[in-house]
C-alpha cells in the first residue's frame, strides 16, 4: 500500500508538473501571437490615410481590425 502511494504522488507530481508547463506554453504563445499584432498594428500606423482608405480601414479602427478575429463587434 505505501508503495502505491508513492507512486499516486509521483503521478500527482507529474501532473502538476505537466499542468505548470502547459500553463507556460500558453502564456508564451498568447505573448508571441500579441507581438505579432503589435507589429501588425504599427505596419498600418505607418500607412498613410490614402493607403489606409484603399484598404477600406480608418486610423482609428485600426485595433478593431487587427484584432478582428477574436472579437465579435
Amino acid at each position: 500500500m505505501a508503495h502505491a502511494s508513492t507512486i499516486s504522488n509521483a503521478s500527482g507530481f507529474r501532473a502538476r508538473l505537466d499542468n505548470f508547463f502547459a500553463g507556460l506554453g500558453q502564456g508564451f504563445n498568447a505573448y508571441v501571437e500579441s507581438r505579432s499584432r503589435i507589429n501588425q498594428i504599427h505596419k498600418l500606423n505607418a500607412l498613410s490615410d490614402a493607403e489606409l482608405e484603399k484598404r477600406g480601414i480608418k486610423r482609428d479602427e485600426i485595433p478593431a481590425y487587427v484584432f478582428r478575429d477574436l472579437f465579435y463587434i
